[in-house]
């Protein structure tokens, strides 16, 4: 059996294909793509197959994805995914694989973001390839927080357009441990996961926790999305990305990112990581 993870030298591949190996999966077994193979070099000399794969590069991806029995398409970065990832879903329909899973995002049929739209796209894609499919629809990481903690501790303030609307973040560790599940798990037919972690915060509560363990006073700023958007840009985050992001909050404020159903938990057998624990990790 031959599991193809993409994007493997992303943070996310990167740990799906450590938990493919922790939990028993012979190395042979597992293809790592990647644009970059020389980043992988270390996954290679453990016995993994590094292939090089680029989603705008079809022939690339036949090669990467031949004798492929199960592929985890990893959503890009890419400001034109949408091209990419369906390139990449055509070359899964092409090497006939039993299951194609994807890293989707929470509700993708019916959410209101702006970073929903490709998503939902690549479902339908997905679902009109004839391809047995499982939609990981994660919520967000936690990293997407804790990566940020130097402004936040800086100037004592966490910024954003949430209100006091809740999340369901998860350690990204958690969304790779049950793609590692799915990926090398049986096969029962078309599955659409909604995954988060076990308990949502605001991110008043998310500053009140980064106060707790840092022993500062830290406070949530709430601004108006297109404030949020502009201080974004004022910072460095690229066009459309400081939309796109700021959107984001806006749908966290209507519960868009808010997943109550408890399947990731039981996908990886255990509670998810818990927020305090992700932030005493980041600092």
């Amino acid at each position: 059996m031959s599991l193809v993870v993409t994007g493997a030298s992303g943070h996310l591949g990167r740990l799906v294909v450590e938990q493919l190996l922790t939990h028993g999966t012979p190395a042979a077994d597992i293809v790592a793509t990647t644009r970059t193979p020389e980043t992988l070099s270390d996954l290679a000399a453990r016995g993994v197959d590094v292939r090089a794969a680029d989603f705008n590069d079809p022939e690339s991806l036949k090669e990467a994805f031949a004798g492929a029995s199960r592929i985890l398409l990893i959503s890009t970065t890419d400001p034109d995914r949408l091209s990419g990832q369906r390139n990449a879903v055509e070359a899964a329909r092409e090497a006939g694989v039993d299951l194609l899973a994807y890293t989707s995002i929470t509700r993708a049929d019916t959410s209101s973001l702006l970073l929903a739209g490709d998503h939902r796209e690549t479902e339908k894609l997905i679902e009109e390839s004839g391809l047995t499919y499982a939609f990981l629809r994660n919520s967000w990481y936690f990293e997407n927080y804790t990566e940020q903690l130097a402004p936040a501790l800086e100037h004592k303030a966490v910024l954003g357009s949430a209100g006091e609307g809740r999340v369901s973040a998860a350690a990204r560790a958690d969304y790779a441990a049950a793609a590692a599940v799915v990926l090398a798990g049986e096969v029962t037919g078309n599955q659409v996961l909604e995954l988060g972690g076990d308990t949502a915060f605001t991110l008043t509560e998310y500053a009140a926790a980064l106060s707790e363990a840092t022993g500062e006073t830290i406070t949530y700023v709430d601004q108006p999305v297109e404030q949020y958007a502009a201080f974004l840009a004022s910072v460095g985050v690229p066009a459309p990305m400081d939309t796109v992001l700021a959107d984001a909050d806006r749908g966290l404020s209507r519960g868009e990112l808010l997943s109550d159903s408890g399947t990731l938990s039981d996908l990886i057998g255990r509670p998810t990581t818990k927020l305090e624990d992700a932030i005493r990790a980041a600092l």
